[in-house]
């Protein structure tokens, strides 16, 4: 008995369109390029950073933009002793949960260390800057401790 003849095609996936960040992520990024980090007033008050569109408990837009500081405090952690090729490290660090200075929701982001015992839930930390700022979460090269 014959194999059926197996029909193929060469086909080249792709994505024809581009996307935009949007009035709030958009001013986000724009202020990470400036070195600012802002974040948005929620309708009960609290400054949520990152910045997000909507309110998270009423679904309301908002708008109200808020520059937030630039030193924090951690407020959890996680060590990764072996970081991988993906991570944003090639030392040990720590993923962190840091709420910044007149923020009142942490963002998450990583915390260069030279041991795990420097770092702690309620540290102070400090955002470090990339030289060459683009728009993009990783112009905050990462936080240090203070």
């Amino acid at each position: 008995m014959s194999q059926p003849e197996i029909l193929n095609q060469a086909f080249e996936l792709g994505f024809t369109y581009t996307r935009s960040t949007g009035p709030v992520v958009g001013r986000f990024l724009t202020e990470l390029k400036k070195r600012n980090i802002v974040g948005i007033k929620a309708s009960d008050g609290r400054v949520i950073v990152p910045p997000m569109e909507y309110d998270p408990d009423t679904a309301e837009e908002l708008s109200e933009f808020v520059e937030v500081g630039q030193e924090g405090e951690i407020i959890s952690f996680a060590w990764v002793k072996h970081p991988r090729e993906a991570h944003p490290s090639e030392r040990p660090f720590a993923w962190a949960m840091i709420k910044l200075d007149g923020a009142d929701v942490p963002m998450v982001h990583w915390v260069a260390s030279d041991s795990e015992e420097l770092v702690s839930t309620g540290a102070r930390v400090k955002a470090t800057w990339s030289d060459d700022t683009k728009g993009y979460i990783t112009d905050i090269a990462c936080f240090e401790l203070v």
